[in-house]
């Protein structure tokens, strides 16, 4: 009788007339009154079920204070968009990261707050069109997955979320940083289009920083400051080297680190004593033992600021050969950080091309010989082969 509701009041009332069919004519009466009573109560008791099956349904997938769509939402929609994605059939993941909104409930209390983020949410629900969706992931993170045409509609799209996460009044200013993700291109997968996403809004949150937060800035004006002629190298190592970890397929979060590293390799050499640095003789050997404990220095000296701790870890291993012959730790091959790998290549080829007081600058193409000449030796030939490869398509308009 449970399945009776389900197949529906006509087709259920064929199967009471198939019964009476099988019972004598005076309890037909009886009997129909009572299987109709069962019938009806079956049936508001299968609508309540239902009601109550959708209700729980959608709190499951929706954020309770915004209305939004929540995390759980998003991983099933993102899935099946990257189904559906192609080049003909773009879809834009942004993560949204609200700045200034700690302070906000910190001066206005966390009821204020609530509503700041209520309001916020329907701005930002009202942006995406289509089959497109608006997300609270959780505290003050948002999210909005939608199909656009081309790139430059994704720009126009991202501008007016950013816009509905914003809002300023007297004593307070709530913006947003965000990271997007073009899908099919950047992605193929909801984990890695989640994690990209969030990588690139780690990045500008990063670069939104007060220089007071930066202080691998202030730490390279202290060695501008010591040697004004040390700027125009370290930009160029820094520059190739992110050149060769994006030609690895190095993220944005590894390339932030590659780039500061590069940076800020031989940090440790303020330590050194200037009459050691800039002796035009060799170096006895006690003086060269000095001079190799610059990275451990330079690890100590970015391992003081929490965000630069990872930086301090990769400058310690920039000075290590791939045979194992290097220092501070006699590291070889894969044991070496692959960015300090790359670091320690950029460099000697930015040293090999620029003028020294002793020499000439070197041609790149010669510079490039000598580096394969070492490969195997001081070089991972992983990282010369992708380094020759950057080089050769930088010299390759000036060669034709």
């Amino acid at each position: 009788m449970l399945v009776l509701p389900l197949l529906g009041f006509a087709a259920a009332g064929v199967l009471v007339a198939g019964i009476f069919d099988l019972v004598p004519s005076f309890v037909a009466g009886a009997a129909a009154a009572l299987l109709v009573g069962v019938l009806v109560r079956l049936g508001l008791s299968y609508r309540a079920s239902h009601r109550l099956l959708q209700r729980t349904r959608i709190a499951a997938e929706t954020d309770p204070l915004t209305g939004l769509l929540n995390r759980r939402s998003l991983v099933s929609d993102l899935e099946r968009c990257l189904e559906e994605a192609s080049r003909d059939n773009l879809w834009l993941l942004v993560t949204f990261d609200l700045d200034g909104f700690k302070n906000y409930n910190d001066t206005f209390g966390h009821p204020a707050g609530d509503t700041l983020l209520a309001r916020m949410g329907a701005k930002l629900a009202r942006v995406p069109a289509g089959s497109g969706g608006a997300y609270r992931l959780g505290g003050d993170e948002f999210c909005v997955l939608a199909p656009v045409r081309s790139p430059a509609e994704a720009v126009v799209l991202v501008d007016a979320a950013v816009n509905a996460l914003a809002e300023q009044g007297e004593g307070f200013a709530v913006t947003s940083s965000f990271g997007a993700v073009l899908l099919p291109d950047d992605a193929d997968a909801a984990g890695g289009a989640l994690l990209l996403a969030d990588e690139r809004l780690y990045m500008q949150k990063r670069g939104k920083q007060t220089a007071r937060d930066r202080p691998h800035e202030m730490l390279l004006a202290a060695l501008y400051e010591r040697d004004p002629s040390i700027q125009e190298h370290l930009e160029g190592v820094a520059t190739l080297a992110v050149d060769v970890g994006r030609s690895l397929g190095l993220d944005e979060r590894e390339l932030l680190d590659l780039h500061r590293a590069a940076q800020l390799h031989d940090i440790g050499t303020i330590a050194v004593p200037d009459d050691i640095l800039q002796k035009p003789g060799p170096l006895t050997d006690d003086e060269w033992q000095f001079v190799q404990q610059h990275t451990v220095v330079g690890e100590r000296i970015l391992s003081a600021s929490p965000i630069l701790r990872e930086v301090g870890r990769l400058v310690r291993s920039t000075h290590e050969r791939f045979d194992g012959t290097g220092y501070p730790d006699g590291l070889a091959g894969d044991a070496i950080p692959l960015a300090a790998r790359i670091v320690f290549a950029c460099h000697a080829f930015d040293s090999m091309v620029q003028p020294r007081t002793f020499r000439d600058a070197l041609q790149p193409e010669d510079a490039l010989r000598e580096l394969r000449r070492c490969s195997g030796t001081q070089f991972d030939p992983v990282i010369v082969r992708h380094l020759s490869g950057v080089i050769e398509r930088q010299i390759a308009p000036v060669t034709r």
